[in-house]
């Protein structure tokens, strides 16, 4: 067992976080959950059955909304990037 401390650079833990991270992920999520409702509203027109009700159809205009999260996540962590970038050069 080694008991000495790395002295090399220091890796990123999985608590460290760059700003826009939770947007992203929230946006995952939300997209995943429209395009399982896109999926589930789509298939009665395959099956040959009577359609969900427009509740349904809502929830699948969710996958939009989970994309632009994400996105707005992205430009976030890119801003902070270049702000920081900004302030070393």
């Amino acid at each position: 067992m080694r008991s000495e401390i790395p002295t090399g650079p220091v890796s990123e833990s999985a608590d460290d976080s760059a700003p826009g991270d939770g947007l992203v992920k929230a946006g995952v999520v939300v997209f995943a959950i429209g395009a399982v409702a896109t999926l589930v509203t789509v298939a009665p027109l395959f099956l040959g059955t009577d359609p969900f009700p427009t509740v349904a159809y809502l929830v699948s205009m969710l996958m939009g909304v989970g994309f632009a999260l994400a996105a707005a996540g992205v430009l976030r962590s890119v801003a902070a990037q270049r702000r920081q970038a900004r302030r070393t050069a």
